[in-house]
């Protein structure tokens, strides 16, 4: 079933032989620009990052060959970052740049400045996430939210990219990779649960989890454009002393990418009950759903601000209908979706790929606070909370492979979990502070 749906999504390599001449070529490209980093810029990175450096040629380039639209992806963002650059230096070399030319080069105001590549990808994942729903009725509404889904991504990273460069044009010891603050860190988020759905949409040969996944993007989208108007947290900001470690730039990415999976397996698990309760009659059926999908509307809200705020009000509200509304048209949506086995599947393997993440995540976190503490572990709230969410989804897999746990229990676990990840992930910084209160709201 897994190669058939590969197949039928237009990806033939179900059965991966060799790489072929682009995939070395795509290898060569990029040890070339690593090259090239390593000689011009060595003295500003230590042993680590240059090993991080090297190891990021060799993990892209099999993930290129692994999944060809990513290696595209990768190339165009790419691309656009070094003219974004380019048009910083005013036609000099990449080492120069005037950051102020932002306000006035057309390109960079309006679409390849960081700000501008971010505000696009917010723009185009709001547009997405409303084709998807409209392509339960119309195919080519589905095909375009694909489509805007892929821009977004691209304007995403390019925006991600552009920002490495803009931190280092503010001055010397400013510029980082950009994992280090809530406003990156949510951009990162939007990234990778998107990259996760359009692999397991052409995995699986499906457009109808779109909009389900698109909506816990969108809440954060949401989130991430109030942050950044109400908080200025789009500013590039010198790193504090406890960040300035290689270690942030393995453990933040590997930490995301299990939230990401996670909050993927939770729309999934939605869309599993969507899809089980496609036929029912009865509404006292649908009530846990709606409650559920009512309190997870309304987290933003309340890890939004310590006080009442119409703009998270609004919010909760309009949230609160669409669920209202997606369970009213259960029926035909239901009729769209996958089989509920696909579902079941899709949710697993998301589990099983965020918890390997999650696990590396933690671990990598441990040694970093051994390294800048002097101990692994200090039952700080993020490392308390880190450590509920790891023991839900350890509980998860367990109980599927151990007592096989399957179907509506195992929706219902999923989506709870997104409850769970999004209190570790943003409840602690509002409520708890910590050690890890680098992200304050």
């Amino acid at each position: 079933m897994w190669d058939d749906a590969m197949t039928s999504s237009g990806d033939s390599r179900g059965h991966r032989g060799r790489p072929n001449w682009s995939d070395i070529v795509f290898f060569l490209v990029l040890a070339g620009g690593a090259a090239y980093a390593l000689l011009n810029y060595s003295a500003d990175m230590d042993y680590y990052e240059k090993l991080i450096l090297c190891g990021a040629v060799v993990v892209c380039s099999w993930l290129g060959w692994l999944w060809r639209p990513l290696r595209t992806l990768m190339i165009a963002s790419g691309l656009s970052a070094l003219f974004a650059i380019w048009l910083y230096s005013n036609g000099g070399g990449l080492g120069q740049g005037d950051i102020t030319r932002a306000d006035h080069v057309f390109f960079l105001k309006y679409l390849f400045s960081s700000q501008s590549a971010i505000l696009w990808m917010c723009a185009l994942f709001a547009l997405a996430m409303i084709c998807y729903w409209i392509g339960f009725f119309s195919d080519t509404a589905a095909w375009l939210g694909t489509a805007l889904t892929w821009g977004a991504v691209y304007a995403g990273l390019t925006g991600m990219l552009v920002r490495w460069r803009e931190g280092h044009l503010l001055g010397p010891g400013i510029g980082h990779v950009p994992v280090s603050n809530l406003y990156e860190v949510f951009v990162l988020f939007c990234l990778f649960t998107a990259l996760f759905y359009l692999y397991y949409e052409r995995r699986y040969a499906t457009r109808a989890l779109g909009g389900f996944v698109l909506m816990v993007i969108s809440s954060a989208v949401v989130f991430l454009l109030w942050y950044s108007f109400t908080r200025d947290a789009y500013a590039i900001q010198p790193l504090v002393p406890a960040l300035k470690s290689w270690w942030m730039k393995l453990h933040v990415p590997a930490n995301f990418i299990g939230y990401s999976s996670f909050s993927l397996s939770a729309m999934v698990g939605f869309a599993y009950l969507i899809k089980e309760h496609g036929q029912t009659v009865s509404r006292a059926k649908l009530v846990p759903v709606f409650v559920l999908g009512a309190v997870l509307c309304a987290e933003p809200m309340v890890f939004g601000t310590k006080e009442v705020s119409m703009t998270w009000m609004l919010y909760f509200g309009l949230a609160a209908i669409v669920v209202a509304v997606i369970l009213a048209l259960r029926k035909p949506i239901a009729a769209k979706l996958p089989s509920l086995e696909i579902l079941d599947d899709i949710m697993y393997r998301a589990i099983a790929v965020g918890f390997a993440f999650f696990t590396v995540a933690t671990i990598l976190g441990a040694l970093w606070a051994a390294d800048a503490w002097g101990t692994y572990w200090q039952w700080d709230p993020k490392e308390t909370w880190a450590l509920i969410v790891w023991l839900n989804y350890a509980a998860w897999l367990h109980m599927r492979l151990m007592k096989g746990l399957r179907g509506t229990m195992a929706a219902y676990w999923a989506l709870g979990g997104l409850l769970v990840t999004s209190f570790a992930f943003l409840g602690v910084n509002m409520f708890l502070a910590g050690l890890h209160s680098y992200g304050s709201l």
